[in-house]
């Protein structure tokens, strides 16, 4: 049997992963719909619309991955955070169906009234969806109260201003995302608007991120010597630094997707400086990875599936990205 602790390591690494994925690729997704609903012309929001129909069912696979992941890797962190967070999770699907409903059938809508009703339902779907993301995200980096292995809180942890506060900048990133992803998709005035968009975004994301960092340093005195550390900060400072001023010399580039890749490289940093303040632990204050953990043998058996899963998703992923990868032009009268 392999050493237990590597185990773990391994089964946390998966899930991570997965829950990564879904943020940047769904993310982009969602920050599309939000800027469908502040876009007038019903053509732009048509061009919009089409550049993420092939593949927005493909990029929410990983959320697939990660909430069964997490059920079958560390069940104790499962039966905790779910009651603590019932109804951020019933409110976030509850948005991804009526995004995907209202995306999916918008074409069929018999007049263009109708069609603008549509397309504002997606963007308030699409802006719950993030919203509760960020919400669930901070109220597990804020500290879920629990004892024994059970949930000892009252149910209205997620209501605290830092996981709103980590909701609002989910949204903003999103929408930042979205505005880039709209950059290299399509072509003409929509894509001037999404690149002056974008732009302004990133200068109000970037800050956002940096007072999220700050206050979460305020959370825990862990967290503080985490963040602290050289080995953490050092390369996250740099990175920070390094990719807005790619960000900015993308848009004088032919490769209309490299602002993307760079805001998308922020997020994977962000995201990150999460896990290193957050590690060894699963579920704050005091539940670790180890003690939420699976058996091991349950653990390899999950570990072997995602062996096959996850190659396959990213499989399909690329093979859905290389496809559809050719700029969306709106149609003008």
């Amino acid at each position: 049997m392999p050493d237990t602790d590597w185990i773990v390591l391994l089964s946390a690494a998966a899930l991570a992963f997965s829950v990564m994925n879904y943020v940047l690729l769904d993310g982009t997704d969602l920050g599309v719909g939000v800027l469908m609903g502040l876009t007038p012309c019903g053509k732009d929001r048509r061009a919009m619309a089409v550049t993420i129909l092939p593949i927005w069912d493909a990029n929410e696979t990983w959320l697939v991955l990660g909430g069964g992941g997490l059920l079958a890797l560390f069940p104790l962190a499962y039966a905790i955070l779910l009651p603590a967070l019932y109804w951020p999770f019933i409110l976030m699907f509850l948005a991804l169906i009526l995004r995907a409903v209202a995306l999916e059938f918008r074409d069929y809508a018999p007049s263009d009234g109708l069609k603008r009703l549509v397309d504002g339902l997606l963007s308030c779907g699409s802006l719950l969806a993030g919203g509760t993301q960020g919400i669930i995200l901070g109220t597990l980096v804020q500290g879920v109260p629990n004892h024994g292995g059970q949930y000892s809180g009252d149910g209205a942890e997620w209501l605290n201003v830092f996981p709103l506060f980590c909701g609002a900048v989910l949204v903003v990133g999103y929408t930042w995302l979205g505005a880039c992803w709209l950059y290299w998709r399509t072509v003409g005035e929509l894509q001037r608007r999404s690149s002056l968009q974008a732009k302004r975004l990133a200068a109000v994301t970037i800050v956002l991120l940096s007072l999220l960092v700050a206050w979460t340093a305020t959370l825990d005195t862990r967290y503080a010597q985490r963040l602290a550390d050289p080995l953490v900060w050092m390369p996250a400072m740099t990175l920070l630094v390094a990719l807005p001023i790619g960000f900015v010399l993308g848009f004088r580039s032919r490769r209309h997707f490299l602002p993307l890749f760079c805001a998308l490289g922020v997020f994977i940093v962000a995201f990150a400086l999460m896990i290193a303040a957050l590690f060894p632990m699963i579920v704050p204050p005091q539940l670790t990875l180890q003690a939420a953990a699976s058996s091991p043998n349950s653990q390899i058996f999950m570990l072997v599936g995602f062996a096959v899963l996850i190659p396959v998703t990213l499989i399909y992923n690329t093979y859905g990205f290389s496809v559809f990868s050719g700029k969306v032009r709106v149609q003008r009268d």
